[in-house]
């Protein structure tokens, strides 16, 4: 059975949505994918011998090549070293450096994070941004947060609020202790033209959540279902979600309305997700962008586009292969 959906936030233009849209998603995107990852520095022991091994070293096996340490796990922080050593890369809080919790996380990586960032102020996210926090409009709900590191270069780019949602109390704490520390732990004002109601809205929140009840029912874990995002982030464990429900439930969501911009991490092994995704009003999910970085691949859409953010334009050539 379908969900009702609320009346969603419209413009002066009529949304342009492309014409024989698939309803179905790919069958690739319907099963679990298995996406091994090499080892890595922040999932091994600091004293382990396979530190000192050259790479060609590490193909032989046996006990002397570190455990890839499974990701949501929690690790021991006496024996492992520190995730990710986390900073913030642009904007007002430009290297500071961020908590990581104590699972095991693999978080978007420095160049990804610098070119994506790239790509949302092309799409003109961060414009107006001025001296104090109600200049720009952008609000941007980073699901599947973890410490928080996407949704904080949001802010400190200029973001008027961001919302984090995660799963793990771990997670959540530890990115409220880093909205602290890069001091966005202000109060954005409300009333007309804002968005939002005349109480207004802290600048970060986190919400300690399952993302799919989040984008299907976020007033039952407190996200206000009237108050739309101009910027989802999605960057989900890879191997723990079927990425087609994922997909239904964003596309869908109350949450975005037009022009939303959504970011989807995936593995290359998944294979490249549709340009078009069909949504259960009759309108789309477009693609803008669709990048391969090694075996990480990050896809853009925009959602029932109005050609209000000139530069997000379609580019069906970048869906066709990795």
């Amino acid at each position: 059975m379908k969900r009702p959906h609320r009346q969603r936030r419209s413009t002066s233009a009529d949304p342009v949505i492309p014409e024989d849209v698939p309803t179905e998603l790919p069958a690739n995107l319907k099963r679990k994918v298995a996406a091994k990852r090499p080892i890595l520095g922040h999932v091994v022991p600091k004293g382990s011998i396979s530190r000192k091994l050259k790479p060609t070293d590490l193909s032989r096996g046996g006990s002397d090549a570190a455990q890839l340490r499974p990701q949501g796990q929690s690790r021991d922080t006496q024996r492992y070293n520190n995730p990710s050593n986390l900073k913030i890369l642009g904007g007002t809080a430009r290297g500071r450096k961020l908590e990581s919790p104590t699972v095991y996380l693999r978080p978007m990586m420095g160049k990804v994070k610098e070119a994506v960032y790239s790509t949302f102020t092309s799409f003109g996210l961060y414009d107006d941004v001025g001296g104090n926090i109600n200049s720009c409009k952008t609000r941007h709900l980073d699901i599947f947060s973890g410490s928080g590191s996407v949704g904080l270069e949001s802010l400190s780019r200029g973001a008027r609020h961001c919302t984090f949602v995660d799963m793990s109390m771990d997670c959540c704490s530890t990115a409220e202790r880093n909205i602290e520390r890069c001091g966005f732990d202000g109060w954005v004002e409300g009333g007309i033209g804002s968005g939002i109601g005349d109480e207004g809205e802290p600048q970060a929140r986190v919400v300690c959540a399952d993302a799919f009840r989040a984008l299907r029912e976020p007033e039952t874990v407190g996200i206000n279902p009237d108050a739309t995002y101009d910027l989802v982030t999605l960057c989900p464990p890879y191997e723990e979600i079927v990425y087609a429900d994922l997909i239904d439930a964003v596309a869908n969501s109350v949450l975005v309305g037009e022009d939303t911009v959504i970011l989807i991490e995936y593995p290359v092994e998944l294979g490249s997700l549709p340009h078009v995704i069909a949504r259960e009003d009759g309108g789309a999910l477009v693609g803008i962008r669709n990048r391969k970085y090694g075996r990480t691949v990050i896809a853009m859409y925009i959602v029932n586009p109005t050609g209000a953010r000139e530069t997000a334009e379609s580019r069906p050539e970048e869906f066709i292969s990795l």
